[in-house]
Parts: structure tokens; sequence; C-alpha cells
């Protein structure tokens, strides 16, 4: 009987710079505020500028007041004034990718962008996508 190759690529097939991404996401993730769901997502993106900013999910008893990290990333990242953006890391437990209304955000700034994910208990192993690919048909105003 063949095994089926595991199709996410090992951390190491990345770029410095990804994995730096990633290893920013992972700690992000150590400071997430989850005492509803103990669902611990931590988010690093990456501005044009090079700067890395950090983002982790904090829920709140009223369910829909919850931001998840990679919003609250991009919230920095724009208080400080960047507003080009190249990548964005997760990092959680069965490595989801971002939520739609994430994507809807993002999209804003940079609908070209990277996104790596990566499962928390699985070290080593991403899946990268293009955020058009997960939100193939974005609002625009």
């Amino acid at each position: 009987m063949s095994k089926t190759p595991d199709p996410s690529p090992p951390l190491r097939a990345f770029l410095a710079r990804e994995r730096r991404l990633v290893a920013a996401a992972r700690a992000a993730r150590k400071r997430a505020h989850a005492p509803y769901s103990r669902f611990h997502v931590g988010a690093a993106l990456l501005a044009a500028s090079g700067t890395i900013y950090r983002g982790c999910n904090v829920e709140n008893a009223s369910y829909g007041l919850t931001i998840c990290a990679e919003r609250v990333a991009l919230a920095s990242a724009v208080a400080a004034g960047e507003r080009r953006f190249v990548a964005l890391a997760v990092a959680s437990a069965g490595g989801v990718t971002p939520c739609g209304a994430c994507r809807q955000v993002l999209a804003e700034f940079a609908p070209t962008l990277k996104v790596i994910v990566t499962d928390a208990a699985k070290r080593g192993r991403c899946r990268t996508f293009v955020l058009d690919e997960l939100l193939p048909h974005r609002f625009v105003f």
C-alpha cells in the first residue's frame, strides 16, 4: 500500500524571509486571548517597507466583538502608516486560512497578498496561497 505524499512542503523550502514571517506568527499565537474557544491564532504581516507586524486573536464574551489575529496585525500596520503589504503568515492548530472577514479587509490593501498558513502542531509544514485565490470575488465599492 503506497502512502500519499503530504502536499505541504517543509518549512525549510521557504525563503528566509518567509521563515521569519512564520516564526513571528507562531510567536504571536502564544499571546492570543482565547478563553472561550481555546483556539489560538497568530499572524504576521510583512509590509513592503520590510517591517513585520504581529497580531493575535483577542476574544470577547460577546463573540461579535472578537477580533482575528490577521486584522490585529493589519490594524497595527495601518496605524504605523503602512499601506502596502507583501505577505501574511498565519499560525493555528490545523493551519486554517483567514476567515472571510479578514480576507475582505486584507484585500482592501493587497488583493494579491501571499498568504502562508502553518499548522502550529506540525512544525515545518506550511501551505501558500494568493489572497485572490482565497477570495476570488471580493467586494469592491
